[in-house]
Parts: structure tokens; sequence; C-alpha cells
């Protein structure tokens, strides 16, 4: 809140750097960051979006589960900031990366997602905390229905394939050249199953 001249209060809006800015930082044209400002300042107009918000409004995409955790960790991944909010700035660049960055990009984004306390590096308690967190959104009605050890075991999978010296962490190295390899794998499988159609 702000106190006017006339000793009013006003809400304080925050605006955005230039459209012409952002379409250098992202890989969005000026239309398509229009069209997302209008959808960004319907749902938060003040310019910012605090956690309370942004977890109500992914609610309402998983209305079967819990997103509420994820939601806090995807929060976190969008406020580079630190500062408790996502401007319309983070959401872009963030959501830039996710729709049209380059698998290294988005390989770095999905790390820092997971690496909880942003130390670096991702541990098995990180891991299944955000496997919990997936599997609490999905809901309890999957099918076929999720044993209570899913989230772990996805995790000790996890490790299996990318801790590959073992040391207890997955560090953002060992993601990426895994993730990579196992990209270029899938790439490679489809182009061979297309040759053969």
């Amino acid at each position: 809140m702000h106190v006017t001249d006339d000793g009013e209060l006003s809400t304080v809006c925050y605006r955005p750097e230039g459209l012409d800015h952002l379409m250098q930082q992202t890989n969005f044209s000026k239309k398509e960051l229009q069209i997302l400002y209008r959808g960004f300042k319907s749902e938060c107009p003040s310019g910012a979006v605090n956690e309370e918000t942004f977890k109500n409004i992914y609610s309402q995409f998983f209305p079967q589960g819990d997103s509420s955790m994820y939601a806090h960790f995807l929060f976190e991944a969008f406020d580079t900031k630190n500062n408790g909010s996502i401007s319309f700035e983070d959401f872009v660049m963030g959501l830039s990366i996710i729709l049209r960055g380059s698998i290294t990009d988005k390989l770095n984004w999905a790390f820092n997602l997971y690496d909880l306390n942003k130390d670096g590096c991702i541990t098995k308690e990180e891991m299944t905390d955000i496997m919990r967190s997936i599997y609490d959104m999905m809901g309890k009605y999957t099918y076929p229905c999720m044993k209570d050890s899913a989230p772990k075991e996805h995790a000790d999978n996890f490790f299996r394939k990318m801790d590959k010296n073992n040391d207890g962490v997955v560090t953002i190295e060992e993601f990426l050249e895994t993730c990579q390899k196992v990209f270029l794998y899938s790439t490679f499988m489809v182009q061979i199953f297309s040759a053969s159609l």
C-alpha cells in the first residue's frame, strides 16, 4: 500500500519492463507477450503474484489432488530474486525456458527446480520430496493405484541412473550428462522407428 499526497491509501502496482526488452530476453514475440501480460494481469492485478495466490491458481489445474507442495517448489523456481513474489518478467523468463528453451536450458531449469535448497546438488531427500509432491498432486484416485512407497522408489531409481560417482548427491554435471544421453537415445530411436514405417 502507498499513501497518496491527499492522504488516501492506494495499491502500488508493479510495472513490467518494456516488451521490446522482454522479446530480446525470451523466445516470445511481442504479440505473445501482450497476450501473456493480459492473462497475468487478469489473475494478478498488482502485477506480481505471491506464493498463496500462485498455489490457488495452480490448484485449479489439479482439482483431484493436493498441488500445494509442488506449487511451492515451482513458485521457488520462478521466484529467481527470492523476494517472495513472481513478477511478470520472472514468469515469462521461466515460461520461455520451459516452452521454448534449448534442451540444456530446460534441463538447467529442471535441476534448479529439483535442487530445493539451492546448494548446487540434488539429494535423495530432495528428490523424494519432489516425487511425493507429484504423487500428491495427481491425487489418490490415480489408476493404477500408487503404493505409499512409490515416491521413494522413484527417487532411488533416479539416483541409480544419475549419481555416477555414488557420492549420494547428483550434481548439475551428472544431471545434464545423463539426461542428454537419454534425450539423444530417444531421438535416435524415434528416427529409426520413423524410418522403418
